[in-house]
């Protein structure tokens, strides 16, 4: 079973690939609504982040589908 911090990891890598190789895809991720709590002090859960790391993956996926890295 995947920790909190184990998951976290893995965004982190993920994000910072992002900005590196698609620096700007990674310009757009603050518009995602993953990204945006709905309550001042929202609890992160294991389900909570591995769902914002699957949505991560699937832009990141769809992106490159349709903007070929020259």
């Amino acid at each position: 079973m995947k920790t909190l911090q184990d998951i976290e990891n893995q965004i982190i890598r993920l994000t910072t690939s992002i900005e590196v190789n698609y620096p700007e895809l990674y310009a757009t991720l603050d518009e995602n609504p993953m990204t945006i709590p709905t309550n001042a002090h929202p609890d992160m859960t294991v389900s909570i982040m591995e769902d914002y790391l699957e949505s991560l993956k699937q832009i990141l996926k769809q992106y490159t589908k349709t903007h070929n890295k020259q």
